[in-house]
């Protein structure tokens, strides 16, 4: 069955609510390690290297995916996501993407620019995806949707129980064009966009972070931020799971989506679904309305 975010704005805001996760201690616990790490990425519909690669790692199995494989799943679902899935919600003609992201992405340069403005002379000349930023920096103004300033995850913090800010954006924040914008902008939607862009360019000079193993612990970078799972294991079978995605992260009570929606001004509810979008969860996004709005 797929699953679906609903937003439901009220009096506060919006709350963001989220159907209850797939109970996965039936589906995994007292199974062999090597029937885990290989049935774990099939039951989820995205990010299956990341998972399949922390699942490995976890349970000291070889890894056949080496990290060329992990970053062009990264940029895969980057590149869907600026080239087809947003432009339409913008009032622009998707793209297929080609096979030279880097140029389809940030046009003959093939980088980012870092500073805002040089971005400003990349919107100009309308290279690559900057007719989407420009869209969405036309749609927003500055520290409009823009969340709180949450701490950035960490494989140190990702399990911690703490609201953080678990992005694209969040990994390439220390991106000098990411910086700028913060400081004018706020996380808004212009500072998530550019942190998509940021990242597949990191994907594509291979310049991602390292998938860590602390203790039982993997922590490996995916398309929507930090996947962190726990799997222990006794005589060869697995006997705990533990899993957060960057979905539990942006989603949470507080976090970044329902921040930036709390910012949204009441003229532009229309936005709330690209706003949650821009957040990129996993999953479909319903608007509830109320029967006043």
């Amino acid at each position: 069955m797929e699953q679906t975010l609903t937003l439901i704005p009220d009096a506060a805001g919006w709350r963001v609510v989220r159907p209850a996760d797939l109970p996965l201690g039936p589906l995994l616990l007292g199974r062999p390690v090597a029937e885990v790490a290989a049935l774990l990425p099939r039951l989820f519909s995205l990010c299956r290297t990341a998972q399949g690669m922390a699942a490995r790692l976890c349970l000291g199995l070889p890894e056949p995916d080496g990290p060329q494989a992990l970053a062009a799943e990264i940029l895969r679902d980057h590149s869907l996501r600026l080239t087809v899935t947003l432009p339409p919600m913008l009032g622009l003609s998707p793209r297929a993407p080609t096979a030279d992201p880097g140029l389809q992405l940030f046009g003959p340069a093939r980088r980012l620019p870092d500073s805002p403005a040089a971005m400003m002379a990349w919107l100009a000349a309308g290279q690559g995806a900057a007719p989407l930023v420009a869209a969405i920096a036309d749609a927003f103004a500055p520290r409009e949707a823009a969340s709180t300033t949450l701490p950035l995850a960490t494989p140190a913090n990702a399990l911690t129980g703490a609201v953080l800010e678990n992005s694209a954006a969040a990994r390439q924040s220390a991106h000098p064009l990411l910086q700028g914008i913060e400081t004018t902008h706020g996380r808004g939607p212009l500072w998530r966009v550019l942190g998509m862009l940021a990242d597949a360019e990191a994907a594509i000079a291979q310049r991602l972070p390292a998938p860590a193993l602390q203790g039982t612990t993997a922590h490996v970078p995916a398309a929507r931020g930090l996947y962190s799972l726990t799997l222990a294991r006794t005589a060869g079978l697995v006997t705990r799971i533990h899993r957060i995605t960057p979905t539990d992260h942006a989603t949470a009570p507080q976090g970044a989506m329902e921040t930036a929606l709390a910012t949204l001004p009441q003229t532009k509810r229309h936005l709330a679904p690209l706003v949650a979008a821009l957040h990129d969860p996993c999953m479909g996004v319903t608007v509830k309305e109320t029967r006043d709005a």
